[in-house]
């Protein structure tokens, strides 16, 4: 038979919030024995105490939840009702306990992590082997690749990706923007000229990489508007690492992001171009599936992660500037 919908109006009472749960409990323990006593037994109170409790929240919710004999209870229709209410809200607070426990438990297991070559192995390997010192139950298999790989598909548990974020069902924890960059050897500029507009690129020898979107079609800035040119040169590359040589060797211009360059630029092996006309910044974060950050080993990689990368680019723009303050740059 079906229950009807538990309804009630609750009254004034002395039931404060703690107090209503425990009376909860008592109103439990009560109709799972069918007997005021073994209730009071099986909670380790006195037998008034807990007469009294359930009167309490009889009164605080205006209806009769038992019908009393001299030698039992009988759980009313409303009674019924209210049970499987009262079930639901202890059911979701040991679900939310447990919850919370597994969030301060000491992570365990393995997780497989994806970065691209450079930036994983100048950031992301040092931080991944300072956090596996702090968690020695933990194993990571870093994935270092050129490409946007599946997460699901391939069973990747995070990216540390610096693009944006086009499926919906992955969870992207912003780091920080990381600069575009166009550019040159001396010897390249010595024979090519400098270019003043994104424009003359069309016309010299440019290193094609896909890793930053379409290899023969950059991206810049002109007048505050987007503008795209279309590149070509003789070397197509599939690594930053590869398009660095050639670009050091003046094989041509090359697109980079900013942090791929810093040390050649410092070194004097290569000069930025075209800085008046750089496109926006790619954001760098953190990506997961919906599903698993509720994982022990995943929330407290992401946050050590983040809080490490962000600490670690910044200190690599503020050498940066103080570089170029003493140089004035």
């Amino acid at each position: 038979m079906l229950r009807k919908p538990f309804k009630y109006c609750a009254r004034r009472s002395n039931l404060e919030r703690m107090d209503l749960l425990h009376a909860i409990d008592v109103f439990l323990a009560i109709a799972e024995r069918g007997n005021l006593t073994r209730a009071a037994d099986a909670l380790s109170q006195s037998l008034p105490s807990v007469v009294r409790t359930l009167a309490a929240l009889e009164n605080h919710l205006g209806v009769r939840l038992f019908n009393r004999t001299t030698r039992r209870v009988i759980i009313t229709e409303e009674g019924l009702a209210y049970r499987d209410h009262a079930t639901a809200i202890r059911m979701a607070i040991a679900e939310s306990e447990q919850a919370m426990s597994r969030a301060h438990a000491e992570p365990t297991g393995s997780l497989t992590l994806t970065a691209s070559v450079n930036f994983g192995e100048l950031h992301v390997a040092p931080l991944v082997a300072g956090y596996l010192k702090l968690h020695p139950r933990v194993d990571v298999q870093l994935l270092l690749l050129d490409r946007v790989v599946n997460l699901v598909e391939e069973g990747i548990d995070l990216a540390i990706r610096i693009a944006p974020l086009t499926d919906s069902s992955l969870v992207a924890r912003h780091v920080t923007d990381i600069r575009q960059v166009v550019a040159a050897s001396p010897s390249l500029l010595a024979t090519q000229g400098m270019p003043n507009t994104p424009k003359d690129l069309a016309g010299r020898p440019c290193i094609l990489f896909a890793g930053l979107g379409d290899a023969a079609v950059w991206d810049f800035a002109v007048n505050g508007r987007p503008a795209r040119v279309k590149v070509e040169g003789q070397m197509t590359c599939n690594t930053v690492g590869a398009s660095l040589v050639a670009c050091i060797a003046g094989q041509g211009f090359g697109r980079f992001l900013h942090y791929q360059v810093q040390d050649a630029f410092e070194r004097g092996d290569l000069v930025p171009v075209l800085q008046a006309h750089e496109p926006p910044t790619r954001p760098l974060a953190l990506v997961y599936p919906r599903n698993r950050h509720g994982l022990p080993r995943l929330s407290t990689m992401v946050e050590h992660l983040y809080s490490g990368l962000r600490e670690r680019l910044s200190r690599q723009r503020e050498g940066l500037l103080q570089r170029c303050a003493m140089d004035v740059c």
